[in-house]
């Protein structure tokens, strides 16, 4: 802005008589925009369902993350409650798999809300070490709360440097963070590749954690249809286990 051709401060004073010009950019500077391809598993108007690649936040006060580079993925809702897309729950930077996300405001509250019901059922895959019992339930407190997590061996390989390595079905019966990895080291069975629970000789380095979200169970919050998603197995639970 100018008073009378003089660039205008905010110790400037106006008597009156004066000559006051706006200038305005003729393009308004465009926020910078995270290219990143997602893979859509399942969209329509209310939601959509992507797999989350391990690596990236979900969410958070960083540029690269799944949150930012929705709008890129999932196309805008025509409804008229449409809003920017948004991750309902979180998977945790190293994890891979299935990630729910809503594209209204609506949609987003009843999806938050079938999560806190728990009426969203949640199945991950992970890689474990150590002889394990073929199945059991798992309940501790985290954070002071009571937890519980239910798995089931689905199968066992030897492994010259771990002894043995199982591909271990999951279900968090309970939301805590980090609860299936606690909930493993916990049993003496941690996640292959976890460096936060992990048995300090026997962490795998430079591979990533082998913890996959594989489905997702929840009831359409608008057409009442179930919708069951899966995610495939990530190429290295392959190279253990062969075809899964």
């Amino acid at each position: 802005m100018s008073v009378s051709g003089v660039i205008a401060t905010s110790a400037t004073f106006i008597n009156g008589g004066e000559t006051i010009r706006l200038s305005i950019p003729e393009e308004t500077s465009i926020k910078k925009q995270l290219n990143f391809k997602l893979t859509v598993l399942f969209e329509d108007d209310y939601l959509a369902v992507i797999h989350k690649p391990a690596g990236i936040l979900v969410s958070g006060n960083h540029f690269k993350t799944i949150a930012n580079a929705l709008v890129q993925n999932i196309k805008q809702s025509t409804l008229s409650d449409a809003a920017r897309p948004q991750p309902v729950h979180r998977l945790d930077y190293a994890t891979t798999g299935v990630l729910l996300v809503g594209k209204t405001n609506d949609s987003i509250r009843k999806l938050n809300k079938q999560f806190e019901q728990k009426n969203i059922e949640k199945i991950y895959y992970a890689v474990t070490i150590g002889h394990m019992n073929n199945e059991g339930i798992i309940s501790s407190d985290i954070d002071n709360k009571q937890s519980q997590s239910k798995y089931k061996v689905i199968k066992t390989v030897s492994s010259e440097r771990f002894n043995k390595l199982n591909l271990v079905q999951l279900e968090p019966l309970t939301g805590r963070r980090h609860q299936l990895r606690i909930h493993l080291s916990e049993l003496g069975h941690p996640i292959l590749g976890d460096k936060d629970y992990g048995i300090d000789h026997l962490i795998l380095k430079g591979k990533g954690l082998y913890l996959h979200a594989y489905a997702l169970k929840f009831k359409h919050p608008y057409t009442n249809e179930t919708i069951y998603i899966k995610s495939k197995f990530p190429q290295r639970f392959s190279k253990i286990f062969g075809n899964i």
